[in-house]
């Protein structure tokens, strides 16, 4: 706990250090395979997530309508499965090129351009973002951890930093993901032929 306090309070260090530490990591050769790997696992649970989440909400809403019935602990598991859906793709997201950015312009640009953007958007934007994510999240889960949190209502579920984790286990992706991103981007502007 110690080390994690002393990167809340040295952050412009901490964000400096991620980058820093992201761009030699970029510099091993076939890092991109292992991550990738490991994105796509995170995308499988969040798959498994949606399916369970969707099954929920059926259930629980045909026990209310139907049968006049219904748990709190299934309501707040739907939440935390949609923490789930929603947290574990931004990796993937990432690694497939599909995450938001402004298309009419950037459609335009030539490919090298499109490139630098790219490296200069996880560099300064993407990396030190995962990072300070996971840095501030880390004594959050943990005082949920330490404090035995679990819901205010009656019936529902305890253990609130497991789903609290969530977010420290996809900002850690983000930050391997956006590893992996520079080392795809460093080859392709290396190999790439023409404009």
């Amino acid at each position: 706990m110690e080390f994690i306090n002393y990167l809340t309070e040295h952050l412009d260090k901490t964000l400096i250090a991620a980058i820093v530490i992201a761009l030699i990591l970029s510099f091993i050769p076939k890092i991109e395979v292992p991550i990738e790997k490991i994105t796509k696992f995170f995308m499988i649970i969040s798959v498994i997530a949606l399916i369970s989440l969707t099954l929920l909400v059926s259930y629980d809403v045909i026990t209310r309508k139907l049968f006049h019935g219904g748990s709190i602990a299934l309501q707040e598991l739907e939440w935390h499965l949609y923490d789930i859906v929603f947290l574990f793709p931004i990796a993937y997201t990432l690694s497939k090129d599909k995450h938001v950015r402004v298309d009419i312009f950037y459609d335009k640009f030539p490919f090298k351009v499109k490139k630098i953007i790219n490296l200069i958007t996880i560099l300064f934007f993407v990396i030190p973002l995962a990072t300070l994510i996971v840095v501030e999240a880390v004594p959050f889960v943990q005082m949920s951890y330490t404090q035995h949190e679990s819901s205010g209502d009656p019936g529902g579920l305890c253990c609130r930093w497991i789903i609290k984790s969530v977010m420290i286990w996809a900002f850690l992706v983000v930050y391997f993901q956006s590893i992996a991103e520079l080392r795809k981007i460093y080859y392709q502007l290396k190999h790439h032929k023409g404009k």
